[in-house]
């Protein structure tokens, strides 16, 4: 496990255009324990006060940094053993309940409308999405991330028996 209540868990914003979205994504990253927030392309970054409204102080709280290029980062990270993952629907997804993580891990968030970049989909160990039952094929991104950060939560803590 990571020092303190950290997980080996990071997270990558890829053009999140929300700010919203990013203060919520960080609130939630505070409570799930995730180790640390990569703040991609045009994702917006603190301190911003849309940010701010929705954090609520855990902008402060979880570490973050912002990186421009995102496919570096992710060759960067896979280079010191993280498992990538990416949240989205595509050809070859699982579902998020069938998908053990195995640290570290970092999970790959992506912009609402067009979802992961492309130019990330080669780097990726597995893509994993949350099952859809009604008319819409998606849900909102911090809904989603909020949904599968505690799924893995869990899976990373029981592998511990924590």
């Amino acid at each position: 496990m990571a020092s303190g209540n950290k997980l080996p868990f990071s997270v990558i914003l890829n053009n999140v255009r929300s700010l919203y979205n990013v203060g919520s994504i960080f609130r939630t990253a505070d409570g799930a324990g995730i180790e640390k927030l990569w703040l991609c392309g045009i994702t917006g970054y603190p301190p911003d006060n849309k940010i701010s409204k929705t954090a609520l102080g855990s902008e402060n709280t979880v570490p973050w940094e912002k990186r421009r290029d995102t496919p570096g980062l992710v060759r960067e990270l896979k280079g010191q053993g993280y498992q990538i993952v990416l949240l989205e629907q595509i050809k070859g997804s699982v579902s998020y309940r069938d998908f053990f993580p195995t640290a570290p891990v970092c999970l790959i968030l992506g912009n609402e409308n067009t979802g992961v970049s492309a130019d990330l989909m080669p780097f990726c160990d597995q893509a994993v999405e949350i099952e859809m039952a009604g008319l819409k094929h998606s849900l909102n991104v911090t809904v989603a991330f909020g949904i599968v950060a505690y799924d893995f939560r869990a899976k990373l803590l029981a592998r511990v028996g924590r």
